[in-house]
């Protein structure tokens, strides 16, 4: 019997670019939604919110600014404690994107997600992480109805915070040759369109110019890029086409660090390794980190060897359901003697 057409939902809105979050209230009229919930944390509604509500006009807006530290109930108590809205609308980090994100789930409220940092793909997925139990959880949610990402306001982030996307999504390389090495141990399905879309995401970035990350042609790429990588994790039903093994050892740091690092860094790195044991495109790596200023941010922040060591031991019990590279222990001995070996980890780790 033949298969049925796979119906994928993907964002309705999709706006990157110089000041279109002053644009926002004709994007909401535009899509019938006049009644919003907006949410914010602290800095960013005093740095940009006021102002830029403040410019409405016909829009019934309420505002929420929340603390960085809510957990599960607290979101869940906010979510059926709030009236009915059209849409709930995030400005801000990845943690008040997967609070607005979570809100709107559990209420089963159209989300539009405004990131103000491109550290990661979050903006653009369908679940977050939420605390839950004292630990940082991946829940699901749904898939973001709107992006909308102003251009003017990432590339005035801090550049730990840019290099962090970039790690991040140079991740996607060897997540997928891990996921083209879990379909050969019969462990998985590789889905041939997200993985086109991941790959061709990564491969489109790698061609832009990196003189300079705060360009506005190098952001819109990398923050485009971000978003298709997060919109095939869609159609995969699943994080394989753009986390794997070097996304098990940040986990792992996560878990094992005395000072852990935020997630597109230790990803970056970890993604570095892991393109040397799958020797595959471990060249090209090199000079995308070499060329942004990767390899020289990290060099200051004292990452520790013995640290990333323990990590790559311990990245198997990360997620035992999938079989990477670093689920083989020859794979993972050789990721050890490259961390003990080569120049550029040795300038690296201490």
């Amino acid at each position: 019997m033949q298969k049925p057409i796979t119906n994928i939902p993907i964002p309705a809105i999709l706006e990157i670019g110089s000041g279109v979050v002053y644009q926002l209230e004709h994007i909401l009229k535009k899509h019938g939604f006049t009644k919003v919930m907006m949410i914010f944390d602290d800095f960013i509604y005093h740095t940009y919110g006021k102002e830029m509500i403040h410019s409405f006009k016909s829009i019934n807006m309420t505002i929420e600014v929340l603390p960085s530290s809510l957990k599960m109930d607290d979101l869940f108590n906010k979510a059926f404690s709030m009236e009915g809205f059209d849409v709930v609308i995030s400005m801000g980090g990845g943690t008040i994107v997967d609070y607005g994100k979570y809100i709107a789930f559990l209420r089963r409220f159209p989300f539009i997600s405004i990131p103000t940092s491109p550290s990661n793909d979050g903006f653009a997925s369908s679940n977050c992480s939420i605390v839950v139990n004292g630990k940082k959880t991946t829940v699901p949610a749904s898939v973001p109805y709107g992006i909308i990402a102003d251009l003017d306001i990432l590339k005035h982030v801090p550049d730990y915070l840019i290099l962090a996307g970039i790690g991040d999504l140079m991740s996607n390389i060897t997540a997928l040759y891990d996921w083209e090495f879990e379909e050969k141990q019969e462990r998985s399905h590789v889905n041939a369109f997200a993985y086109m879309m991941s790959k061709k995401a990564v491969n489109s970035f790698i061609r832009t110019p990196m003189d300079d990350i705060k360009k506005t042609i190098f952001m819109k790429e990398l923050v485009s890029s971000l978003a298709m990588g997060g919109i095939s994790t869609i159609i995969s039903g699943n994080s394989s086409p753009i986390s794997g093994s070097g996304h098990l050892i940040s986990h792992a740091l996560d878990k094992i660090s005395v000072k852990p690092q935020i997630h597109g860094i230790q990803v970056g790195v970890a993604t570095y390794i892991m393109s040397n044991v799958q020797e595959h495109r471990a060249e090209r790596m090199k000079k995308v980190f070499e060329r942004t200023g990767f390899f020289k941010y990290v060099k200051t922040l004292g990452l520790k060897k013995e640290e990333y060591i323990q990590a790559v031991e311990l990245a198997p019990s990360i997620k035992p359901n999938r079989y990477t590279y670093l689920h083989d222990e020859l794979y993972r001995d050789k990721a050890i003697k490259f961390i003990h070996t080569d120049e550029i980890m040795k300038a690296i780790l201490v």
